[in-house]
């Protein structure tokens, strides 16, 4: 078993990779750590004694068989990044949703079904990553993450996007390839800052022509969904780079196409 030497001046403890099947007691006598790595080690527990490193900024628990978190987690009331990705993870603590000073969240590749309408007291979050999880819905509360950038929600089992999705002003990217997406809300054209949308392999048959509303848009994937005509709303997105319409087997596609691929844009079809 691995000793990590007690410390009051610890800073930065690295356990990746150490094939530690539990965490070493001594690591929790470390009260000054700010960041601390404990992926892929095969651990299948976490000790309450986690809330006793209170200094912790950055916390890595990802690849591991985690099937729970301890409620001390929300101790961690400085934690800026939290990587929980590839665990078994179906339910967390609703202490984590007391983390305000999160900036990075990655809870990717576990079995998570849904998420508590805490998840909109995240005020800080920049960046959250749930891909490869079991949603099937999002809470209304998702749009009160005013400072989020980047939403990865790609394979999940997501039917709809919520309409408070257009609260999201700061959002730049917004990834749900790989779900059962039906339809978009026009709310979705107040996110103004959006330059990334990939809608690849969802369930849609329509776009709202308010998306030609999203002026600052650079890369639009629609492949392989049910489409099968387009809103001329998209002739106007003016810095678009990219619009890939492949694998929509009903879709014509419209001749003021030309329009984008004048400007530069590289167009798929």
């Amino acid at each position: 078993m691995t000793r990590v030497a007690d410390s009051a001046k610890l800073k930065s403890l690295d356990l990746y990779n150490k094939r530690l099947g539990r965490v070493p007691k001594s690591v929790w006598q470390n009260p000054e750590l700010e960041t601390l790595n404990l992926a892929d080690n095969s651990l299948v527990s976490l000790s309450e004694e986690i809330g006793k490193l209170a200094q912790l900024t950055m916390l890595d628990l990802g690849h591991n068989q985690l099937s729970s978190l301890p409620e001390s987690i929300g101790k961690l009331v400085q934690l800026r990044f939290l990587y929980l990705s590839n665990n078994k993870l179906k339910t967390l603590p609703g202490s984590l949703w007391e983390l305000k000073t999160l900036i990075y969240l990655n809870i990717t590749d576990n079995g998570l079904s849904s998420l508590p309408d805490k998840v909109g007291g995240l005020s800080n979050l920049i960046e959250l990553r749930l891909y490869n999880n079991q949603l099937t819905s999002l809470p209304e509360s998702i749009g009160a993450l005013k400072n989020l950038r980047e939403l990865h929600l790609m394979n999940n089992r997501l039917t709809s996007i919520p309409e408070s999705m257009g609260n999201l002003r700061n959002l730049k990217k917004l990834i749900v390839e790989g779900n059962r997406i039906e339809s978009l809300p026009d709310s979705l054209s107040k996110v103004i800052h959006l330059t990334d949308l990939d809608l690849r392999n969802n369930s849609l048959k329509s776009i709202p022509s308010s998306i030609g509303k999203l002026k600052q848009l650079r890369f639009l994937d629609l492949r392989a969904n049910q489409l099968s005509s387009l809103p001329a709303s998209l002739a106007k997105l003016e810095h678009l780079e990219k619009l890939d319409l492949r694998w929509n087997k009903s879709l014509s596609v419209p001749t003021w196409i030309t329009k984008l691929e004048e400007r530069g844009c590289i167009v798929y079809s």
